[in-house]
């Protein structure tokens, strides 16, 4: 069963607390099944028509009666009528109030209906944990004979699935750490290192927790455990994020309070992370929290817990789960004291780290309370319709990407932060660089690098400089090419930036291809590969868009290690739903001669609006060479 032991009804009973009606469950993770009230609904006669309702519900946008015929029935000597007959089973079993109809199909689920996965993509983490089985797979025994593009379809969700319910789990735990719950807490992150134990973020939450309540014991014996997985399993030792966990915290407190005193330690501590002093910075800071918490000062206990988030977060040392820890912790008590705004900002650095995480689900629900909360701020209104553009760009959402991100660019004005402003601008060019409108993203990328030089924003600069470099490439011009990427990688290693280091060796290698070197592109790729990942805390689209291009260039010459890399490629971008880069891994699937691989990424294709993509589906059904 889906729910848990007591779980469903646990769930029905909240629902109708909250005063919502549940007529009807839709239960996707683990044996599909739907239920009525507490009991069970009516039956599916075949697995297709699970297999219709499924797609339908998790398809982008409504498919076509053709589409989803040619998906779901192309051996039947009749698709079209087998479709009506599944469509039928779906109305039966969804029963009144429900809508099926059109060409391309609409469904309209009834009021009060519940779909378990939703509740785990979208719902707040209590409900996520406590209604759902989150360690199901997605339609456990459901299996299509006959269709190779419903099957890529299919692995695709269980592997976004899953990593949904391991972002669930996360949140929960942090969620539980805030509110003083260590049990609960701690119940959730062991789960989350049994699903994924080579994640040292996983891992280095576990010690936290064990830590936080005084169980040195079982921290020092994870730590063992981590230490001697890691060695045998990847061959490296625990990274800076473990090793913090390990740290005990500093006890006792002086017994200053005074809130003046507070908020300049709270000054101090946001101009030294500034001005470059990160560990004295955030010192500083942990100390302000620790003072705001004994004197009652429930301002400074958000403020110095926002400052010290967004310092463990941005300042590149693998410290993002600390910085989470902070955050949640400011949330919790900003909302219990009814300051929005500072809730706000608090849920926009949330979202901001599971959309480099590629939580892309959770990362929706924080961003979007976040400009919820945020009132007539138009900073905070910025930084989070920001990331919402950049979460939908990363996803293929290109429409919505098309109008978050102009209108961050809008906000980011009007509250006047010119470097909020370069780094929608760089979104906003990078956008339109994927979507194949090298002009525009030329422009837009050099207003970005305007805005950050004359900001002396120098830590984000080889960001937009290097995709403004893949830009010039794509123009033709590898020697302008060459000298921006070179530019842009010499800044991100003095910085020891592992995301700016990636991106530019990536533009780097593609430069080296291009000027006939195949052997040194390689070589860069395989770099760039390794230094984005170096920190626990990479920027996963980033990892996926260097794959990519292994790929591709793995394809054109032959290099062994290829079909690894499509597989990584096609398993990292389904967990994620990124879904241009699933499409991508389809398209080197066919190049290698994986039968149905085309016709999958024909299909998943249909749903992405970008014309650049769409010229190259068409190159490769023509059976020429792809890529840029």
């Amino acid at each position: 069963m889906t729910f848990g032991a007591g779980g469903y009804r646990a769930h029905v009973r909240t629902r109708r607390r909250r005063g919502t009606c549940v007529n009807l469950t839709v239960k996707l993770l683990g044996r599909p099944a739907l239920l009525r009230g507490t009991g069970p609904g009516y039956q599916f006669r075949s697995r297709k028509s699970w297999a219709v309702l499924a797609y339908l519900l998790r398809a982008e946008r409504p498919p076509s009666r053709s589409q989803l015929s040619a998906l779901l029935f192309p051996d039947a000597d009749d698709p079209a009528r087998a479709l009506r007959w599944s469509l039928a089973e779906v109305r039966r079993g969804l029963g009144a109030g429900t809508v099926l109809e059109g060409d391309p199909l609409v469904l309209r689920l009834p009021p009060g209906t519940v779909v378990d996965l939703d509740v785990v993509t979208r719902g707040a983490w209590p409900d996520a944990v406590a209604a759902v089985d989150v360690e199901a797979e997605l339609l456990e025994g459901l299996a299509v004979r006959g269709s190779a593009a419903f099957d890529t379809w299919l692995l695709g969700q269980r592997r976004h699935a899953s990593a949904a319910c391991e972002a669930a789990l996360h949140e929960a735990a942090l969620g539980a750490m805030s509110a003083g719950d260590l049990p609960g807490a701690t119940s959730y992150a062991v789960r989350l290192v049994a699903r994924e134990p080579l994640d040292e973020n996983h891992q280095a939450l576990l010690i936290r927790l064990y830590r936080t309540a005084g169980d040195d014991e079982a921290a020092r014996a994870q730590l063992e455990t981590c230490t001697e997985l890691l060695a045998r399993e990847l061959g490296v030792e625990p990274g800076p994020v473990v090793m913090a966990a390990m740290r005990r915290p500093p006890q006792g407190l002086p017994g200053v309070t005074d809130e003046a005193d507070v908020d300049a330690l709270v000054e101090a501590g946001v101009a030294a992370v500034s001005a470059g002093a990160v560990e004295a910075g955030i010192t500083s800071l942990r100390t302000a929290a620790r003072f705001a918490d004994a004197g009652g000062l429930t301002g400074l206990r958000i403020r110095a817990r926002i400052a010290l988030g967004e310092a463990l977060v941005h300042a590149t040392r693998g410290l993002d789960e600390d910085g989470l820890a902070a955050l949640h912790e400011a949330d919790r008590i900003a909302v219990d004291a009814g300051r929005t705004e500072a809730a706000a900002q608090a849920r926009a650095e949330l979202g901001y780290v599971d959309f480099l995480r590629a939580r892309y689900d959770r990362a929706e629900r924080h961003l979007a309370d976040a400009l919820v909360l945020a009132g007539t701020s138009p900073a905070v209104a910025a930084k989070a319709t920001t990331y919402l553009g950049s979460v939908a760009a990363d996803r293929a959402d290109y429409p919505r990407a098309l109008a978050l991100l102009p209108e961050a660019v809008r906000l980011a004005r009007l509250a006047g932060e010119p470097r909020r402003e370069a780094y929608a601008l760089s979104m906003l060019g990078r956008l339109h660089l994927l979507r194949g409108d090298r002009d525009e993203a030329a422009r837009l990328l050099d207003e970005a690098v305007a805005l950050a030089t004359a900001e002396h924003w120098l830590s984000f600069l080889p960001w937009p400089q290097a995709i403004r470099g893949e830009v010039q490439l794509r123009r033709g011009d590898a020697d302008g090419a060459a000298e921006l990427l070179r530019q842009a990688f010499a800044r991100a290693c003095r910085l020891g930036d592992p995301c700016w280091e990636g991106i530019s060796g990536r533009g780097l290698a593609l430069v080296a291809e291009a000027t006939g070197d195949a052997d040194l592109a390689f070589g860069l790729l395989a770099d760039a590969a390794a230094r984005c990942v170096r920190l626990a805390d990479p920027y996963v689209w980033l990892e996926a868009y260097i794959l990519d291009a292994q790929c591709e260039l793995g394809v054109r010459h032959g290099h062994p290690a290829t079909t690894v890399w499509v597989g990584r490629l096609r398993e990292l971008a389904s967990r994620a739903g990124m879904r241009e880069l699933v499409v991508r891994s389809l398209l080197h699937g066919a190049a290698l001669g994986r039968t149905g691989d085309l016709e999958s990424a024909v299909l998943l294709a249909a749903d992405l609006d970008n014309p650049a993509l769409t010229a190259e589906l068409d190159r490769s059904a023509a059976g020429r060479t792809y890529g840029s």
